[in-house]
């Protein structure tokens, strides 16, 4: 049809009908859709063919492969007899290199690398295993420290007598030959707070047989008894066979291994250090280790000098002279008489600052400057000066620390001095311990019982074995790397016992003392820095014949540590942790008794 545009327009049939375009819309999608669907059916098929195919020839670990180190066993070869009890920082066969001034010698001198004994320590002939606790404290075996010239030397003082095949002690000591307990009595008496609580942690230099540190247990107060390697043979060793917390040291030209403001109180029975002389220098250690507000208690010379100096070899008029000065040191270093009575006398180091604050100009001692950290105690000379507590520490003054046992499960003062301490982070490590503790228990189920006594945690952090052994019959020392963060200050703020130590080194101990050692991630952290071997050479030489280590480590180390261990003698068998985690696993060992090949106890 032609229309008036002039063009032409085809017109519809009308007879068709015309399809909505939705409707056309709707089908083309569904369409689509089918299509579509068939494809990724056949796509998902297809892909899961090949996934099901590369599974038969690659599996994908849950966890990256660790390849665990590798170390061939070996063979030690036996020390000879004469290195029955070695110490490798303290052996007497050195001596003679070091200087005789102040006693320098019995001091710690390891022997460099090269020199070292690479055998292991063998027991006396005849050795048996311990006397358990509490009869321990009472007698042992003679043969375990078969030493007589100091029964004989100190038999008219009540030290230890022999009787058939044990060394007894009846708790006699050369202030006290009548008796430990009534001279605690006394003690006790004058200081209150060791009879409520809040006297909790000692330490007795010269200690003799540590009846003082033994009698002192049963009124929970732990001490560490500190005697040098000397010619009283063996009073450490007398020490820890009795299953009394003991160490080997001397207050020399070095600080002792423990940080400042450690001890509720400090006892000297007698023990003949020269408290007076060079400046007085080794009272200044006592001052810097003592708690604010702690106690030092001195029995013997020059104390009741009126009534004892003829005992003394020496003249009244000179140990008048002693004791006027001691006492005007003492007051130079803020200490204060605090009670006398008899042989004893205690003085009171300041609780707070005030009398610091006085000290000024031209006065002896000085005060220390910043140039030396006061916990700064592995290797750290002594220095004539006095060490003033932290003014902003008002909670860690013997007094304001809680009382004994809260003063076990209070956050410290000092943990907020350790990166990433605070309250809860000690809470959760409380926490930790104690599920470890249990399940140690069902590994090692002499953990807990009298067979078990001295314990060493050889790297703990805030003390939370000890803390979760706490009502066994045992002692933990607690051992703080020399190169970790310093966590022993809050070790003792909680009423617990430690050392600073480097287990590059031999520790200040003889051998068989402890019964068990226990270690976590020691070889993870300090590897690098310490041979293996070495280390595990240590710790059978402190270990007792029979004693136990539970060595908690990653699976890199396991089976390298129980290589070597297969060389010390030892038993071991691999356990899961309390959780069943495959990176880290925990073996439990045991050394094996075993005498010298020249031994007719063999």
């Amino acid at each position: 049809m032609k229309l008036k545009d002039g063009k032409y327009h085809v017109q519809p049939d009308k007879s068709f009908k015309i399809v909505p375009a939705t409707l056309l819309v709707l089908v083309l999608c569904g369409f689509s859709f089918y299509l579509g669907g068939v494809f990724c059916s056949e796509k998902n098929r297809l892909e899961g063919k090949i996934v099901q195919d590369v599974s038969k020839t690659v599996s994908s670990p849950k966890e990256p492969a660790v390849n665990p180190l590798q170390i061939k066993p070996v063979a030690f070869p036996e020390c000879s007899a004469d290195y029955q009890d070695y110490t490798p920082c303290t052996d007497p066969r050195m001596w003679k290199k070091y200087g005789t001034h102040r006693l320098t010698f019995l001091e710690r001198h390891c022997p460099p690398m090269l020199e070292r004994k690479l055998c292991l320590v063998p027991p006396p002939d005849e050795y048996k295993p311990p006397i358990r606790w509490p009869k321990s404290r009472d007698q042992c075996w003679y043969r375990n420290v078969p030493y007589n010239w100091i029964n004989k030397q100190k038999s008219n003082q009540n030290w230890l007598r022999k009787q058939g095949e044990k060394f007894m002690f009846p708790g006699g000591g050369t202030m006290f030959p009548r008796g430990v307990g009534a001279y605690v009595d006394l003690m006790q008496d004058l200081i209150p707070g060791i009879k409520d609580g809040i006297v909790r942690t000692a330490i007795d230099t010269g200690c003799g047989v540590a009846s003082w540190g033994g009698d002192l247990l049963d009124r929970g107060v732990l001490t560490v008894s500190l005697a040098p390697r000397d010619n009283h043979e063996a009073q450490v060793q007398f020490a820890l066979e009795r299953g009394i917390p003991a160490i080997l040291g001397v207050i020399s030209t070095q600080r002792l291994p423990f940080p400042s403001s450690s001890f509720d109180m400090a006892h000297c029975s007698r023990c003949l250090i020269p408290w007076t002389e060079f400046g007085g220098i080794y009272l200044l250690e006592v001052h810097r280790i003592l708690r604010p507000g702690g106690f030092w208690v001195l029995s013997g010379p020059p104390v009741n000098y009126e009534n004892r100096w003829r005992g003394w070899n020496t003249t009244v008029e000179e140990q008048k002279s002693d004791y006027e000065k001691l006492q005007d040191l003492l007051s130079s270093m803020c200490f204060k008489m605090y009670a006398k009575k008899d042989n004893i006398a205690v003085w009171q180091k300041s609780s707070d600052n005030s009398c610091y604050n006085k000290l000024a100009g031209d006065v002896y001692p000085p005060k220390c400057d910043d140039s030396l950290e006061p916990d700064s105690a592995w290797y750290t000379p002594l220095r004539p000066c006095i060490v003033v507590p932290k003014p902003e520490l008002k909670k860690s003054a013997l007094g304001s620390l809680p009382k004994w046992p809260e003063r076990l499960q209070v956050a410290p003062e000092r943990i907020s001095n350790i990166p990433g301490g605070s309250a809860s982070a000690l809470k959760h490590d409380d926490s930790k311990w104690k599920v470890r503790a249990k399940h140690y228990k069902k590994l090692l189920p002499a953990l807990g019982t009298n067979e078990i006594r001295n314990v060493m945690d050889m790297n703990t952090a805030y003390g939370g074995f000890a803390a979760a052994v706490i009502d066994d019959p045992l002692w933990v020392m607690n051992v703080v790397s020399s190169y970790a963060a310093n966590t022993l200050p809050v070790v003792y703020d909680r009423g617990l016992i430690g050392s600073y130590h480097d287990w590059c080194e031999a520790f200040s101990t003889y051998p068989r003392t402890y019964d068990l050692l226990h270690l976590d991630g020691l070889f993870t952290a300090e590897s690098h820095r310490c041979d293996m071997k070495y280390v595990l050479l240590e710790m059978d030489r402190i270990l007792r014949p029979k004693g136990y280590a539970l060595i908690r480590e990653s699976s890199y180390f396991v089976d390298a540590i129980g290589n070597i261990a297969k060389g010390l003698r030892w038993s071991c068998h691999k356990e899961d942790t309390e959780y069943g985690v495959t990176k880290e696993k925990v073996l439990v060992c045991q050394k094996k008794l075993w005498y010298s090949s020249n031994s007719s106890s063999r």
